[in-house]
C-alpha cells in the first residue's frame, strides 16, 4: 500500500471523526456568517451558545445536524482527495529536493515555499472536485425549519423580545430538496457558487500545513539533536501542533469564508439589492457598503473554536491511523518473510 493511499484513507477517517464532534458549532457559525447586519439597523447579536439554544428551542436538536450526511460525505471526500493528492505532490517535491542535494543545492529536505506550493496544488484539486457537496451542506445548515415574524430588514436573526410564531411542522428539508433548489436557481453552475473565494481560500490549508510541518520538523530536529531515544511525536503533541497551525490559518483567511457562505446560501427574493449578490466582487462591495468591514469577521470566535478543535482531532487521529496501518503492514511483511 502506497504512502499516498495510507494518508488519504487516514485523512478521511480523521476528518469524519472531527466533523462529528464539531458539527453543531459549524452549523451555528454558518448561520452567523450569512446573517445580515446592516449599519443603519439595530439588531441584537447572539453568541454561539445563545444561538445554539435558540435553534434547539425553535427548530429542535436535529437542526444543529442539518446537512450532516452530505457533510460527512464531503469531509471524507475532501480529506481523502486532499491527503492523497498532497502526498503525491509531496513525494515528488522530496525526490526533487534529494536530486538538488546531489547537485550541491539545499539540504535534501522540502523547504517552506515548496510545502506551500504542494499544499496549494492539492487544495485546488480538492476544491474543484468537492465544491458542489459544500454548496448543498450550506443550504441545509441555513435552512429554517419554522417560520418567524419578519423584521424590516428581513434578517433571519431576531431580538429576544420579538414575537415568534408557533412552530409549524414542515416537510423535512433533505439533501434531494437542497439539490433541487440549487439546480432550480442557477442550473449546474449553481453547485460551483462561491468557488472563486474557495479557491483563494486554498491558502488556508496551505498556511495550515506549512505551519504544522514546519513546527513538526523543528520539534523532531530538536529531539534528534538532544540525542533522545525516539524522535517520534506523541498524539498530544500532534494535537497541539495541529491546533496552533489551524488557528494561524483561520485568522488570516476568515473574511473569504464569510463571502463564500453568503454566496452559497439561498439568495432572498426581494427588490432590496442588499440581499442579492451577483458574484464574489458584488458580494464584497455590498458587504462593505451596507454592513461595514466588521461583517467579514462575523462568527469568527465560533469558527476559531470549531476549526482549532476539528483540526487538532483530525491531525491526531490521522497520525495514529497512519502509524497503526504501517505497523500492521510491517507485521504482515515480517510474517510473509518467515513463510
Amino acid at each position: 500500500m502506497s504512502d499516498a493511499l495510507i494518508n488519504g484513507v487516514a485523512g478521511a477517517g480523521g476528518g469524519i471523526i472531527a466533523q462529528l464532534i464539531t458539527y453543531p458549532l459549524q452549523t451555528v457559525n454558518t448561520r452567523q456568517q450569512t446573517e445580515r447586519d446592516f449599519i443603519k439597523e439595530k439588531i441584537i447579536k447572539l453568541g454561539a451558545i445563545e444561538q445554539m439554544c435558540k435553534v434547539i428551542k425553535h427548530e429542535g436538536w436535529g437542526q444543529l445536524y442539518g446537512g450532516l450526511a452530505p457533510s460527512l460525505v464531503g469531509t471524507a471526500a475532501s480529506q481523502g482527495v486532499y491527503y492523497y493528492v498532497y502526498q503525491i505532490f509531496r513525494n515528488k517535491a522530496e525526490a526533487r529536493a534529494i536530486e538538488h542535494r546531489k547537485l550541491g543545492f539545499g539540504d535534501g529536505t522540502v523547504g517552506m515555499f515548496s510545502s506551500l506550493v504542494v499544499a496549494a496544488l492539492a487544495g485546488c484539486v480538492n476544491v474543484l472536485l468537492t465544491n458542489p457537496i459544500w454548496v448543498v451542506v450550506t443550504r441545509m445548515q441555513t435552512h429554517k425549519k419554522v417560520g418567524t415574524k419578519p423584521s424590516a430588514s428581513d434578517t433571519p436573526l431576531f431580538a429576544p423580545d420579538e414575537t415568534t410564531l408557533p412552530a409549524v411542522e414542515l416537510p423535512p428539508f433533505g439533501t434531494s430538496h437542497a439539490v433541487q433548489e440549487i439546480f432550480g436557481e442557477a442550473g449546474v453552475w449553481g453547485f460551483w457558487k462561491g468557488v472563486l473565494p474557495t479557491l483563494i481560500m486554498v491558502s488556508n490549508p496551505s498556511i495550515q500545513f506549512m505551519l504544522y510541518e514546519t513546527m513538526l520538523k523543528k520539534l523532531r530536529k530538536r529531539r534528534a539533536s538532544s540525542e533522545m531515544s525516539s524522535v517520534d511525536v506523541t498524539a498530544a503533541e500532534v494535537f497541539l501542533l495541529g491546533a496552533l497551525a489551524k488557528l494561524g490559518a483561520t485568522v488570516l483567511t476568515y473574511p473569504l469564508l464569510v463571502v463564500k457562505s453568503r454566496l452559497q446560501a439561498k439568495q432572498v427574493k426581494t427588490e432590496d439589492e442588499r440581499h442579492r449578490y451577483e458574484g464574489t466582487t458584488d458580494a464584497i462591495m455590498k458587504m462593505i457598503q451596507y454592513e461595514g468591514i466588521s461583517c467579514f469577521y462575523k462568527g469568527m470566535s465560533t469558527k476559531i473554536v470549531q476549526s482549532v478543535l476539528a483540526a487538532a482531532v483530525l491531525f491526531m487521529v490521522k497520525e495514529e491511523l497512519v502509524r497503526g496501518v504501517r505497523k500492521l503492514l510491517l507485521k504482515d511483511s515480517i510474517k510473509s518473510g518467515k513463510l
